[in-house]
């Protein structure tokens, strides 16, 4: 999935986050919205912060991987091995 997120300021509120939501195979329709919010921002609409962001729950690491025991216990892999000791 993709998400565009942009500020965008309402006259008759105070400034809002928006985002627009697209399917994991319509990234060329994400990037098109992207740019043409950037386009009215250029012309001067007060939008800003314009992003895009992916997620793809499908790929997710091992459990016991490197990377994931990095990120839930702030340890590499190598730093937890007999090895490391030396």
């Amino acid at each position: 999935m993709f998400v565009v997120y942009w500020l965008d300021a309402n006259l008759d509120s105070e400034d809002a986050a928006r985002f627009r939501r697209f399917d994991a195979d319509a990234l060329a329709d994400a990037l098109r919205f992207a740019e043409d919010l950037r386009r009215r921002q250029a012309d001067g609409e007060d939008i800003g912060f314009v992003t895009l962001c992916s997620e793809n729950p499908q790929s997710v690491a091992n459990p016991a991987s490197p990377i994931r025991r990095r990120a839930t216990t702030g340890k590499s892999a190598a730093a937890s091995s007999p090895r490391s000791a030396r």
